[in-house]
């Protein structure tokens, strides 16, 4: 039976979301609509044009239907006109374009005809966002006298090399990322002297998507850029920086920490109006007559359930966006969605749903686009690469299979819908993982909370010396800057090694390293180098994944989805970097099994005692991953088959969050020796859940390692760790908000109603143990003990 808690703002409203969702409820009757959220609508707030807008600006946006800008758009454009640096942190779909836009365009507008013309940057994170800002700009360039000798282009790694030294010599806005701002623009610098020499303004969109190692890198990309377009006589000399950001709870620090600039002006308060929007929180029902791993029950897997309710929200004719978690699920979706509208007679319709993804030609993303934005396609399921920013217009809902890791990104997922006014749905569909099964029992946790701050550490060690010696190669180093980086042990231990060299004039990098410097920095942390996944029997090219990841996604007999088509790995081939694939559609999925093993390195960089018996401590560690082969799952989730696989082993080194727990608290907790195991591997596999609640994380970014007697500890001991080399913060978060951390993993066990576990509570998609040994009632003992201990130890940690 279908139970549908309503907790609303606005109980008498009646709108298309409302009507949507009575629709799935009574279509669905398995599942669970578990709190239901009708935001208001909200009035506008305009302002007057600032006088300093060049004029011809103001009447195209008025003949657009632009009357008035919205009060944040002007205080936007006002701090950055004045030359100050500003973030605007409002909501998805405020218009925060035009904060940027009236600055850059009227200085443009403005320009002698014989000083050195301005230049814009504008650097977001996704190519589909990048194309929509790219062709605003170009529009309004082009329908403004003034602005007609403005050159505007996309500068990104699907930009034609033939057209690349026009907008190097030629290009007023360059919209671009920053993988090529770091490839190019810097590792390239006396080609773009013209553009850095004129730089007035530089564009950081979406960035709280600037996290994790992601976050780390772009700092310094950051850093380098605004030290390369400066005055060398005059460092505090540069561009005005406008970031904009979804809401949260210190953007303006969040800016700092980004950009390394000490004052940024924070604009908070949204003045744009909203329609209303109906958000449904859904956790899909148990299959009947299955069990998975060990015997526990299964829910019905999230993909499926956002497939079918895409496809019944289409049927009713609303176009519809169901955000998925990985390039594999989006096809999934969207294949699935096509074949629930086949089912119900609406085989035209199910000709217009198609998936979106990373690893797509250029050209089929932007064919993609074009079908979304004129209205062609009637459903999209996408990976984040559509999150962001862009404006496909005319969408009336918005599904997220799965929560996608923060807060920021769910709020950006359902601003998608409802853009131009009209009323929405959104919908969560709750995974089988801990984190989803707690926000959807506990609403107030996602919907009542602001936008958490993110989490990336700049002075990661292997982040910074890689750009350390970047920055030498594009101008020598002064001592000055080594400092305000906060860089000085690494350059003292580059140079130790014979990297850098300190010269009179400054610090410069040896020969060698310059030729590798800026190849062999992967801003999004990962590989250098891609595999290529092609069709054995045509050669064509299907796509490509980074080769950390190749292991683990295109091994021999993996299972491959693209565009619809399945297919599966004859051979992966890592010395040539090629997966050979053939089309085929097997009943089962795949998925790599691991043994891992962790080393501390040295002392602990802080420890804490939690209470007798139990120790807290951040340290760095070494963990090494060995893949021994893979599991063919059934759909109901029932394993048909594990195969061995033969793979080399690769180390890690990066920073954990490590628990000790003393014998004699596990034994007067009631536990005795021979449960200790399954204890502390369910304790982890829960932790690492529901980190992602106090870390801007996702669980496929850490890791985790449970032992009863570790080498190193001589005790019991449970390790969290960051996935990436020198730690992305994840699991420095995780030391310093334990308390909380503890509390809410407790809960999430405590409340599921399986006995042994399951994978919404304990079990793991990514254990490399198969799940096994498991005992939840022990993890939950631990883990209620922790949590009453633990409040004294988090405050003193920090």
């Amino acid at each position: 039976m279908t139970a549908v808690v309503f907790h609303t703002m606005n109980p008498n409203a009646a709108n298309l979301g409302t009507e949507l969702l009575q629709e799935l409820t009574e279509a669905l009757p398995r599942s669970t609509c578990t709190h239901v959220r009708h935001e208001p609508a909200r009035r506008s707030t305009t302002a007057d044009w600032p006088e300093w807008v060049h004029p011809e600006l103001v009447s195209y946006l008025q003949e657009q239907g632009v009357s008035a800008p919205w009060a944040h758009q002007v205080e936007t454009a006002n701090a950055a006109w004045q030359g100050r640096d500003v973030i605007v942190a409002t909501g998805t779909a405020s218009g925060k374009s035009l904060g940027y836009q009236l600055p850059i365009l009227s200085a443009m507008a403005a320009a002698a005809p014989t000083a050195p013309p301005p230049t814009a940057l504008y650097l977001c994170p996704t190519k589909a966002l990048a194309q929509d800002q790219c062709a605003a700009l170009a529009r309004m360039c082009r329908s403004v006298p003034a602005l007609n000798d403005v050159m505007v282009a996309t500068y990104d790694g699907d930009t034609p090399t033939e057209h690349r030294r026009a907008i190097r010599d030629q290009a007023r806005i360059v919209v671009s990322n920053p993988d090529m701002v770091h490839a190019s623009m810097l590792g390239q610098s006396a080609r773009w002297g013209r553009f850095l020499r004129g730089l007035r303004f530089v564009v950081i969109d979406e960035c709280h998507a600037y996290r994790g190692i992601f976050g780390a890198h772009v700092a310094m990309v950051l850093r380098r850029l605004l030290r390369l377009s400066a005055d060398p006589a005059s460092p505090q000399s540069g561009p005005v920086l406008i970031l904009a950001s979804a809401t949260s709870v210190d953007p303006a620090e969040h800016a700092r920490r980004l950009t390394g600039r000490s004052h940024i002006h924070a604009v908070t308060s949204d003045a744009s109006p909203a329609g209303q929007r109906t958000i449904a929180l859904w956790e899909p029902g148990f299959l009947p007559d299955s069990t998975g791993e060990h015997g526990a029950p299964v829910r019905r897997a999230a993909n499926a359930e956002a497939a079918e309710i895409m496809g019944r929200i289409i049927a009713q004719g609303a176009r519809t966006i169901s955000f998925v978690r990985s390039r594999r699920g989006a096809e999934l979706v969207a294949l699935g969605a096509a074949q629930q509208l086949s089912a119900m007679g609406r085989a035209g319709d199910a000709q217009r749903v198609a998936a979106y993804r990373a690893g797509y030609t250029p050209e089929d993303r932007r064919e993609l686009e074009r079908r979304l934005d004129d209205g062609d396609l009637l459903g999209v399921a996408a990976t984040s690469a559509l999150e962001l920013g862009i404006d496909v217009g005319g969408l009336d809902a918005v599904i997220s299979s799965g929560f996608p890791g923060t807060i920021a990104s769910f709020r950006q997922q359902s601003g998608r819908a409802g853009r131009r006014g009209q009323g929405a749905l959104v919908v969560l569909v709750g995974a089988d993982d801990p984190m989803d099964t707690y926000l959807v029992h506990h609403p107030e946790a996602l919907l009542d909370r602001p936008v958490e701050n993110t989490v990336f550490d700049p002075r990661n060690p292997y982040v910074q010396a890689d750009h350390v010696v970047c920055a030498a190669v594009e101008r020598p180093l002064g001592e000055a800057e080594v400092a305000q980086w906060g860089a000085e042990e690494t350059v003292a231990g580059l140079i130790a090694a014979g990297v850098l060299r300190r010269r009179p004039r400054g610090i410069f990098a040896n020969a060698t390293a310059a030729e590798q410097a800026h190849a062999h920095v992967q801003i999004r942390g990962g590989a250098a180098d891609q595999v290529a996944i092609v069709e054995r029997d045509s050669a064509r090219l299907l796509g490509t994944v980074d080769l950390g990841r190749a292991v683990g996604d295109v091994h021999t007999g993996a299972v491959y989805v693209h565009q619809g088509e399945t297919f599966v790995v004859d051979s992966l081939d890592l010395a040539e970097k090629v997966a050979w694939v053939r089309a085929e559609c097997p009943e089962y999925t795949t998925a790599v099994r691991r043994e891992t093993d962790i080393e501390v390195l040295g002392a602990p960089r802080r420890t804490h005692q939690v209470t007798a018996g139990v120790w807290l401590a951040d340290v760095d560690v070494a963990v090494t991953h060995t893949v021994t082969g893979y599991i063919k799952r059934l759909p109901g989730g029932e394993v048909l088959e594990t195969v061995p696989l033969d793979m080399p082993p690769s180390t890690l080194e990066t920073r954990a969050v490590a628990y000790t727990v003393d014998p004699d608290v596990l034994l007067d907790l009631g536990l005795v020796e021979p449960t200790w195991p399954g204890t502390l591997h369910a304790a982890e596999h829960a932790a690492i859940g529901l980190l992602p609640l106090i870390a801007t994380c996702d669980r496929w970014d850490i890791g985790g390692v449970s032992t009863v007697n570790h080498p190193d500890t001589g005790l019991p001991t449970v390790f969290v760790y960051d996935g990436y080399a020198g730690g992305a913060g994840f699991a420095e978060a995780g030391f310093e908000r334990f308390s909380r951390w503890m509390r809410a993993t407790a809960e999430a066990v405590g409340a599921c109603e399986c006995d042994a576990g399951c994978p919404s509570c304990v079990q793991s998609p990514k254990c490399g143990n198969g799940n096994d040994p498991l005992f939840k009632r022990g993890a939950l003992e631990l883990l209620r003990f922790l949590a009453g201990q633990a409040g004294p130890a988090a405050a003193a940690a920090r």
